[in-house]
């Protein structure tokens, strides 16, 4: 058994956390996880896509146990519950993955009361409903809210500059992302294997705790990440692709599809994004070069200075995937979606990475250091 400071500062049994992956529903997935052990986060995006992607939000609400009549607190509030719910037999840990970036604070505060009005009102809840994982964005506006709701926090970002910001904030988890993730890349894109022991290097203290990901997604790419120092690794990809996953079975089946090399980078809605490919997807890379190029040169642009069609292409190609419609199906995933062949359950999975993950840590020494 691996045990690490993020396990017991958690509560949980694996150094696991599973992605929230929005704005796609995940609560079935969170479920799962935190259920075999690991941390698992609900999604909390797919309220946005109500009127721009009313196939993705009707999902969303289906697996939240909502109507797609109420309103976003009342949504969250119902998707909160179920997880806690039906992880009350196994004591599981679970939070929420919650974008923060000023073009959707408004959900962002929308989730935030959600939290403090379940929280406050079961003394349970606030055991297991412990975590709070802000990204794509500024974490110093929240840290009050945190203060407040004495939740773990943990941000997901990718490089120094937003690491110091959080070191400010009072962030106890950082969270490294690496340019190997699936969807939301970063606009200067950094490596894991540059990223994480860089972060680890600079931030890592008694009180201040880093994980990978972007890559992680077996026992060797997990054993490297504790060999750099990590307290624990977040995983996407890897989670998408089981059994409970509450991913399209054509989005899974694109990922177990994957050949190599088979990811590119175009325009997503919050930057450049991390899309299987496919002549759907390389299309969209085309016109993202053509219209947005700061993609790839590490310029950022905003919504102001980008031709509406492109965010539009992006919605009507993961709206196909939903629909079933190969042809036009575009999906996000990692790049390790080429290493990965099987849809598992999920405590499966999570067992064979972690025994995988010890074997290789016992064997590491035996092999490569002389006496």
């Amino acid at each position: 058994m691996i045990e690490t400071r993020l396990t017991k500062l958690v509560g949980i049994q694996y150094p696991i956390i599973q992605a929230g992956m929005g704005p796609y529903p995940v609560t079935s997935l969170c479920i799962a996880a935190a259920n075999a052990g690991c941390l698992g986060l609900c999604s909390t995006f797919a309220t946005t896509s109500r009127e721009t992607n009313p196939i993705v939000f009707e999902d969303f609400c289906k697996q939240a146990h909502a109507e797609t009549t109420d309103d976003d607190v009342t949504i969250f509030k119902k998707m909160f519950t179920r997880v806690f719910e039906e992880t009350k037999e196994s004591d599981g840990i679970f939070g929420a993955n919650v974008m923060v970036s000023a073009e959707v604070k408004e959900n962002a505060m929308k989730v935030m009361q959600a939290i403090r009005e379940l929280r406050e009102a079961d003394p349970e809840m606030k055991r297991r409903f412990r975590v709070l994982v802000t990204t794509a964005g500024d974490p110093m506006p929240w840290a009050g809210f945190v203060k407040e709701q004495e939740m773990i926090w943990m941000h997901v970002f990718p490089g120094v500059r937003t690491a110091k910001r959080c070191k400010k904030a009072g962030v106890q988890v950082l969270i490294a992302s690496g340019h190997e993730g699936g969807m939301h890349t970063a606009w200067q894109p950094v490596h894991s294997m540059t990223l994480l022991p860089d972060i680890i290097e600079k931030f890592s203290d008694e009180n201040t705790l880093v994980c990978g990901t972007g890559g992680f997604c077996d026992g060797k790419s997990i054993a490297a990440a504790f060999a750099m120092g990590a307290d624990g690794v977040q995983m996407g990809t890897r989670f998408l692709a089981t059994e409970e996953s509450d991913f399209c079975e054509l989005w899974k089946k694109m990922v177990v599809d994957c050949q190599d090399g088979g990811t590119i980078i175009a325009r997503g809605f919050v930057g450049p994004a991390r899309w299987l490919r496919s002549d759907v997807s390389l299309q969209h890379a085309y016109n993202t070069a053509k219209d947005a190029p700061g993609s790839y040169v590490g310029v950022p642009d905003d919504f102001s200075q980008i031709p509406m069609d492109l965010l539009t292409f992006e919605r009507h190609g993961v709206a196909a995937t939903y629909k079933g419609d190969v042809e036009h199906a575009m999906a996000g995933a990692g790049e390790c979606a080429q290493r990965i062949t099987d849809l598992p359950k999920t405590a499966d999975m999570v067992q064979k990475v972690m025994s995988d993950t010890e074997e290789i840590l016992r064997n590491l020494a035996a092999k490569y250091v002389a006496d």
